[in-house]
């Protein structure tokens, strides 16, 4: 666990994750079925570093940049794709699990604040059993607008008795997360097995960095 600036961490009443490769590692997904529609569509297929470097935003945010006026057949290419192997390849990150449990026995409020879609996201929860600790599992199209906008924040807040602040903590893997949590006036988490690259969050930076499930869960339990 290492600090990122001099902010007090509070111990959290909430805490609001981000799904893919923050509780699931679904990279390898992810990378299969945009590669299968660049391929479709006649495109250069990326890497797979360039596939975890360039995927942020929802689908609806980043397919008209990438596909113009075809994007929305592009999408029905992907989720076709993406419904064919997401629940087979699914794989949760180490800790993961014993994590939530350990967060729901403290009490803490738990929700998901994910750019994938909502259906795809609920499925997945319900198929890890991981569902019985969230109150609210909140995927692209659920809300107005979708990640780094706050409109699903509150949507996954909606049944949380206190206001915003920084006993609300967002946890997530990107730069978009951390952007997503301080629009939202909340405390910006990066979870995750590798520490910042230089400038990665200079503009939306991480109040703290936990290298692993087991540490976070393991300070908000001796908090």
């Amino acid at each position: 666990m290492t600090s990122s600036s001099n902010v007090a961490l509070q111990k959290p009443k909430a805490i609001l994750f981000d799904w893919d490769n923050t509780l699931v590692d679904s990279w390898s997904i992810i990378f299969d079925a945009l590669n299968f529609t660049l391929n479709e569509f006649g495109k250069e297929i990326w890497t797979m570093d360039q596939t975890r470097t360039r995927v942020r935003k929802s689908l609806r945010d980043s397919f008209p940049g990438l596909f113009g006026d075809d994007w929305e057949k592009a999408a029905d290419v992907f989720y076709a794709r993406f419904d064919d192997i997401h629940l087979t390849q699914l794989s949760p990150i180490e800790g993961a699990g014993d994590m939530l449990s350990t967060l729901t026995g403290q009490g803490v409020y738990l929700g998901v604040v994910s750019n994938k879609r909502g259906e795809y996201l609920r499925k997945e929860a319900q198929f890890l059993g991981w569902d019985k600790h969230f109150t609210r599992l909140v995927g692209a199209l659920d809300a107005k607008n979708d990640k780094p906008a706050t409109d699903p924040v509150d949507l996954a807040l909606s049944d949380y008795t206190y206001r915003r602040g920084q006993d609300i903590w967002f946890v997530g893997d990107a730069d978009i997360d951390m952007e997503c949590a301080i629009n939202a006036k909340i405390t910006p988490i990066l979870l995750r097995a590798e520490g910042p690259k230089p400038a990665e969050f200079k503009d939306y930076p991480p109040v703290y960095h936990f290298v692993d499930c087991l540490t976070l869960s393991k300070l908000v339990e001796n908090m």
